[in-house]
This record gives C-alpha cells, sequence and structure tokens, in this order.
C-alpha cells in the first residue's frame, strides 16, 4: 500500500498563549481530493501553513510525500504546487510569458499551451497580467501552481469572490487535476464545493478534527436516512431513520395493503452542509483561533 500524500499526527501549534491547533490528526491518499473545513479561526489556515513548509509547528508528526516540511527540501518544493489566497506577479507580463519564466524554474514542466487549456486562458494567452478581471488572475494561479507538473497541489480558498460561472470554472480545473492522478488538498467555506470536488473530508474547528470522511458518508447524529413520499392526499411525508431498509418495507407493505402507491418516493442521507452545521454547533467554541492568529501575526510584521 503506498505512503499516503500527507500525513498528519497530533499536531500542535501556540502563539505565545494563544492555541491555533491543537492535535490535529488526518492523512491524505495520493491521488485523492482532500477537503479541510472549519469556520474562520478553525486552524485551517495555520495547518495549510505547516503543510507548505511556511511555518513552523509546535509539536507533532508531518509527513508531505515523504518529507518533513519544516526543513524545506528542495525536493519538496519542485513537486508542490500552492494556489493562495491571494498573490500577486508582474503586471506589466503576460500570462504566456509568465507561465514560461515559472516554467523555467522546474526540471520537468507542463507544456504552457496544456497548462492555458486546464487553466481555461486559452484566449487571455497574450493579455498583459494588469488587464485581466478578478477570476482570470485566480486562473491564473491556478496555471502557475500547474506549471512545474506537481504531484501535490494545495488550493486555499480558491474561490472565494468568484461569481457563479467562475466557481464552475475552477470546479473544472480541480477535476481535471484528479483526472491527472494529482493529489489536491483544499479548503474552502463553501461546502456545495467540497461536496462536488471532494474524495474525503475533514471538519475542523479550534484547531481539531470534528469529523472525517467521505463528504455523503458523514453524519453527526449516526448513519441517518431520510425516507420522503406523498400520501394519498398529495401531501408531502417524512421521515428520519437509521433503517431505511426496515421502514421501506413498512411503507410499502402498508401500502400494498391498503392498495395505495408511494408518490415521490425518495431515500437521502443528510447533506454536507447539514452535518457541518450540526457539528460545528454541538462543539462549543474554546477560543477564537483566527483572531489569534491575526494578533500574533500583526505584532510579528514579517511572520507570513
Amino acid at each position: 500500500m503506498d505512503a499516503p500524500a500527507i500525513l498528519v499526527r497530533d499536531l500542535h501549534k501556540s502563539y505565545g498563549q494563544h492555541v491555533a491547533v491543537r492535535g490535529l490528526d488526518f492523512e491524505v491518499a495520493r491521488g485523492e481530493v482532500f477537503g479541510l473545513l472549519g469556520p474562520n479561526g478553525a486552524g485551517k489556515t495555520t495547518t495549510v501553513e505547516i503543510l507548505e513548509g511556511y511555518r513552523e509547528r509546535t509539536s507533532g508528526i508531518v509527513s508531505v510525500l515523504g518529507h518533513d516540511p519544516g526543513r524545506r527540501p528542495a525536493d519538496l518544493r519542485r513537486r508542490v504546487g500552492i494556489v493562495l489566497q491571494g498573490g500577486g506577479v508582474p503586471r506589466h507580463l503576460t500570462v504566456r510569458e509568465l507561465l514560461t519564466h515559472f516554467g523555467s524554474l522546474y526540471p520537468h514542466p507542463r507544456g504552457v499551451d496544456e497548462v492555458l487549456a486546464l487553466a481555461g486562458l486559452e484566449e487571455q494567452a497574450d493579455t498583459r497580467s494588469k488587464r485581466l478581471s478578478g477570476g482570470q488572475l485566480r486562473r491564473l494561479d491556478f496555471a502557475l501552481a500547474l506549471i512545474g507538473d506537481p504531484e501535490l497541489i494545495f488550493l486555499d480558498e480558491p474561490t472565494t469572490g468568484f461569481d457563479p460561472a467562475a466557481r464552475r470554472a475552477a470546479w473544472q480545473t480541480v477535476r481535471s487535476l484528479a483526472d491527472l492522478g494529482k493529489t489536491v488538498l483544499l479548503t474552502t467555506h463553501y461546502l456545495d464545493e467540497a461536496q462536488a470536488l471532494c474524495d474525503r473530508v475533514a471538519i475542523v474547528k479550534d484547531g481539531r478534527v470534528l469529523a472525517t470522511g467521505a463528504p455523503s458518508d458523514l453524519d453527526a447524529g449516526g448513519a441517518r436516512y431520510r425516507v420522503a413520499w406523498r400520501d394519498r392526499d398529495g401531501v408531502l411525508q417524512g421521515r428520519e431513520t437509521e433503517d431505511a431498509t426496515a421502514l421501506l418495507h413498512q411503507l410499502t407493505s402498508e401500502a400494498l395493503a391498503h392498495g395505495e402507491s408511494l408518490r415521490d418516493l425518495s431515500v437521502t442521507r443528510p447533506t454536507l452542509e447539514e452535518v457541518y452545521l450540526e457539528l460545528v454547533a454541538a462543539d462549543e467554541p474554546v477560543e477564537d483561533a483566527g483572531d489569534a492568529e491575526a494578533g500574533v501575526l500583526s505584532e510579528a510584521g514579517t511572520d507570513g
């Protein structure tokens, strides 16, 4: 069995008296799209920055593609692509020039034209970056992260501020990465985005993991199902159960005994959004780790 692309065990990070991450445990398989979800101050960005090698951990075990990212080995940097929440590029260069330049920094870059197609920037290839719209600049961030043909891509809030069309285009880019066999770690506040893109997710609050699993399998209150149908008067009925098979047998038996049909019958699981909200609401906050991070960073000045 292949070693995981990312392994995190008992990860802690403190800023003085403020604890941002308090014992995180999760792993990301190679070729998996993994989502790190949680409210502001959950410790997501701190965790990702530790995995990227930009921030030192207080304690715990972290392995990224077999390396300790805290040591910032050159081999790891060559194999990782990063899309930050916000970035900056020389405004006077065209998209093609930027990709060509960044590609020259890697031993085996992807072709510029291929990356332009993956990022949806073919029509903007010869446009200077200062002429790009906000959505196009975000696609350029994707393209710059892909040009080195990385094995692992970090996407930190990649579609924040996007309009619906731009978000869907970005989703297609992420799906393209998955089709290429890339490993993706995604942080997002959009739960529909995580549901659509992620193979598995970890829900984090106050620096701790509340739940981990496939979006369709997570359930805050056990393996629940919702069974809905319309009765003889056309009124929509619904019941929640842990045993959908037994409930369906009961309902269908009763309907057949009365010569009736169960119209609009459906069996569903709670959505990721419902599970997320239930888990987060049930877990009382310890402290606002995000505000703590912001305060410490503002004092440090250069601690990015």
